[in-house]
């Protein structure tokens, strides 16, 4: 599973302030204006990217306890949910190499998750060649991975998928071709027959580690979004300080990095 760094995305939507940033900080009084004594708005905006409520704290605003709580609740939820996969992932993998290939190669290679995924579907992967030693002979037996594969072959390459044509053939070589690309080899091999329920634990595991997975993406992605909103909060915060006008009047002053001005 991919992982993202926290905190990455918010530092380059914002670091295109930088560059404007004497042209923010006059329009919104901060330069010549001794009435505003806090953290720029670059500052402000860019620590609570990084770190939400960063800016907040330097802002002197409670809502800095949010937002770093917001933080830390959901990092310590990803850490679990990411274990949680990585545990069931382990799991599968054990069945799958302990119960399903025990009997053929349990030291094969690990296989990608394509490979699992025929394992959670398949009962049997069958043989890669049936008779070993001669011309390659595809698994017969349509119930299993392979026999599955080369029934595919058939039905695509031959004009009838039970009347084979001559070996030497096109039509014979073009489905050989194909199953030998798309088979399971012997040293993938597995069997989940007269394993009791080592099918339906392996599933299970899958179904689990698949569960925890996504649900630790959609906790980063809330993570994530608070980093967004921690900075949006601390920009909004400094752009919208008070200055006194001579007469007494409070003018407020927002204007988004976008030209778009309030």
């Amino acid at each position: 599973m991919k992982r993202i760094v926290i905190g990455t995305l918010p530092i380059i939507f914002f670091a295109s302030t930088m560059q404007s940033q004497n042209v923010l900080e006059a329009r919104v009084g901060m330069r010549g204006d001794s009435s505003y004594h806090g953290p720029s708005l670059l500052t402000a905006t860019l620590a609570s990217a990084i770190i939400p409520g960063a800016g907040q704290t330097l802002l002197g605003s409670r809502r800095a306890i949010i937002y770093s709580a917001a933080e830390v609740v959901g990092l310590v939820a990803y850490a679990s949910q990411q274990r949680k996969g990585d545990r069931e992932r382990d799991r599968y993998l054990e069945l799958a190499r302990g119960v399903a290939r025990s009997r053929f190669s349990p030291d094969g290679p690990v296989g990608n998750w394509d490979y699992h995924e025929r394992m959670e579907k398949f009962a049997a992967s069958g043989a890669f060649d049936v008779v070993p030693g001669g011309p390659l002979e595809p698994e017969p037996d349509e119930t299993t991975y392979n026999g599955s594969v080369w029934l595919l072959a058939r039905q695509t390459y031959w004009r009838d998928p039970k009347d084979p044509p001559a070996t030497s053939s096109a039509e014979y070589e073009a489905a050989i071709s194909f199953y030998k690309n798309r088979a399971v080899s012997d040293d993938m091999r597995w069997s989940w027959l007269g394993t009791g329920d080592g099918l339906q634990q392996y599933q299970r595991a899958i179904a689990r580690s698949n569960s925890a997975f996504k649900r630790a993406e959609q906790t980063l992605g809330l993570v994530i979004a608070n980093h967004f909103l921690s900075a949006i909060d601390a920009f909004v915060s400094v752009k919208m300080r008070a200055r006194n006008e001579p007469d007494g009047r409070v003018t407020l002053i927002a204007t988004l990095p976008f030209g778009i001005s309030h």
